[in-house]
């Protein structure tokens, strides 16, 4: 069985074609995976334009399905479904990929699948590691912060959410506030190396608190506040906030988890999304989860952020169920993953 995804949901045009595992083991092989960064675009922003996204993915994406055909030497007729990020995201962006998805599917008979961006990050680790459901899931990007048990496709129950901003966004601020330029997570990874990650105490909202919800404001500012009173050209004072800022972040980010995993035993916590690439974040939970008699798996680091390999992988998991969807799917800007199928109605 082989589907071909397309990620457009963001600032990162993106398709891949995988397929399952000959012997239907719950992993599969990646054929393709071409991405567009638009990077360049967007950095002079210091962020995502929406608009300027949109006609990127447009101008880009017919060119990336054929270079996405061309790498796995497969014709659309090989394909067994098309799949594409249906929401949540910029929905001017998601309306691109999801009309190119329902013409292909359309003109050359094949199942249409509209696929979760979430629920592409919380199954895409299925796609390289042997992982059984269910599990419980930590998903982390510049939009979304979340605890998840994850029993399968299209059934998740939501621990915890943030009540302010997402983990990624703070890394974003952080980093557009040091003038360490965008994207913000790994320039902040970058720059915490060899700094001293206890030279400056951060507030750790909903620390020690009952429950598995974030917040994230509240560190937002002080780091702010922080960073007002820093001297200028100071590099060692900026090494040491960033590490102090990635130490913080850990401490939540832990102490959340062990909330969830006291909640909701699980034998494995999955850790996906943007933020899943950052290797100090991922050592802590691994400890955390060894602490609770459980294993911290992620997916390899470039199928943390978006991707067309992981909507591909969701609906290629949705296709074996016999799950597709109709040609009149609207695409939505927002779309929360624990609604269950009846959301997509």
């Amino acid at each position: 069985m082989r589907v071909l995804g397309i990620e457009t949901s963001c600032d990162e045009t993106a398709v891949a074609i995988v397929e399952a595992a000959a012997d239907d083991r719950p992993v599969g092989r990646i054929l393709a995976n071409v991405v567009y960064s638009q990077l360049t675009e967007h950095r002079r922003f210091g962020g995502v334009v929406p608009e300027i996204a949109a006609r990127a993915h447009l101008e880009r994406l017919d060119g990336l399905v054929a270079d996405a055909l061309a790498e796995a030497k497969l014709g659309l007729s090989d394909l067994d479904g098309i799949a594409a990020t249906g929401g949540p995201g910029l929905i001017g962006g998601v309306m691109v990929g999801v009309m190119t998805a329902k013409a292909m599917a359309f003109a050359h008979d094949k199942p249409f699948l509209a696929v979760n961006h979430l629920e592409g990050h919380a199954l895409s680790v299925r796609l390289t590691e042997e992982v059984t459901f269910p599990y419980l899931l930590l998903l982390v990007s510049g939009g979304h912060c979340q605890l998840l048990t994850v029993r399968g496709p299209g059934d998740f129950t939501r621990l915890g959410t943030t009540i302010d901003d997402a983990v990624g966004e703070c890394f974003d601020k952080t980093a557009k506030l040091l003038n360490l330029g965008f994207p913000g997570g790994p320039a902040v990874e970058k720059a915490a190396l060899g700094g001293d990650p206890q030279r400056f105490q951060l507030p750790r909202p909903m620390w020690r608190k009952p429950g598995c919800d974030f917040s994230f404001s509240g560190l937002k500012t002080a780091v702010r506040q922080t960073i007002e009173k820093l001297p200028a050209g100071d590099a060692k004072a900026i090494s040491d906030l960033c590490a102090s800022f990635q130490r913080t972040v850990g401490d939540v980010l832990a102490d959340r988890c062990a909330n969830a995993l006291a909640r909701a035993p699980a034998t494995t916590l999955v850790v996906a999304g943007g933020v899943a690439a950052n290797l100090y974040l991922r050592g802590r939970l691994e400890t955390l989860a060894a602490q609770h008699g459980a294993r911290l798996v992620a997916p390899p680091v470039k199928l943390c952020t978006d991707n067309g390999a992981m909507i591909a992988w969701a609906g290629l998991e949705r296709l074996r169920l016999g799950q597709t969807d109709p040609l009149d799917f609207r695409p939505r800007p927002r779309w929360p993953l624990d609604m269950g199928v009846e959301s997509r109605t």
